[in-house]
């Protein structure tokens, strides 16, 4: 048994033009499934906002992983056991949320590879990444197919951002428009010049240093410039919000 290659990964090296990501905020692995099934480039398990437990991503992967789009795992936090326990389920690709100095970006490399790249504990017979030990060369192979992004979110982390992109094994960084624009005193309003300003930087910075830069972006105007900047993957939707206004758009048209 071979362990999978990272399609993530492989889909962002060969990139043409922006990946194009939707956000999962539903536990039912239906939502997840019929999600995989709409064209989508990646799918985002939001366990950080989402009322997702563990075995609520195991389900959602095991949902999505027969369709094309690859699976991300927004993990609720930097807790090594955490994103331990979120590797060993078989996510492939993390965002960490809320990282803000060099510091912690290492931190997340030593939680998220096998020793000699980083300090990830060993239990390869309990995680359905392995197969439980039915992927042999699991531990020797696990590292290469593992994408690790963190996120800036905050104007610290827009501060300190040379020195994250800096850390060695981060394959990219994902903006968060909301938290950015709060810590600028722009609760709210994503779309202020000066938040605007700063995703700008970190695109061009994460560019620069031969890093990924991806986005959540709601708004026709911020998906624009994002592209425009040369985004390399960006989340266009979230599941309970397409609900929520496709089922008020079909109440409206019987009014």
């Amino acid at each position: 048994m071979k362990l999978p290659n990272n399609t993530f990964l492989e889909a962002l090296r060969a990139k043409k033009k922006p990946l194009i990501g939707c956000w999962l905020g539903l536990p039912d692995p239906n939502a997840a499934e019929i999600a995989a099934t709409a064209g989508f480039d990646w799918l985002d398990i939001d366990q950080e906002h989402a009322p997702f437990e563990l075995s609520d991503v195991a389900s959602h992967l095991r949902a999505i992983a027969p369709y094309p789009p690859a699976a991300i795992v927004r993990a609720a936090s930097d807790d090594p056991t955490l994103i331990k326990k979120l590797l060993d389920l078989g996510a492939q690709s993390l965002l960490i949320p809320m990282i803000e100095t060099g510091e912690q970006a290492q931190a997340c490399v030593n939680a998220v590879y096998y020793p000699p790249q980083g300090q990830r504990g060993v239990g390869t017979s309990l995680a359905r990444a392995a197969r439980w030990n039915g992927i042999s060369d699991y531990v020797h192979s696990a590292n290469e197919q593992i994408g690790l992004f963190v996120q800036v979110e905050s104007q610290a982390a827009i501060d300190n951002l040379d020195d994250i992109l800096a850390t060695e094994s981060i394959d990219g960084v994902f903006i968060g428009p909301s938290d950015l624009a709060a810590s600028m005193g722009k609760l709210g309003a994503a779309d202020d010049e000066k938040v605007l300003q700063a995703i700008s930087l970190a695109i061009s910075k994460a560019q620069s240093a031969g890093k990924f830069a991806g986005i959540l972006a709601l708004s026709e105007g911020l998906q624009s410039q994002c592209t425009a900047s040369g985004i390399d993957f960006i989340g266009v939707g979230v599941d309970t919000l397409l609900l929520r206004n496709g089922l008020i758009n079909c109440r409206r048209q019987h009014d």
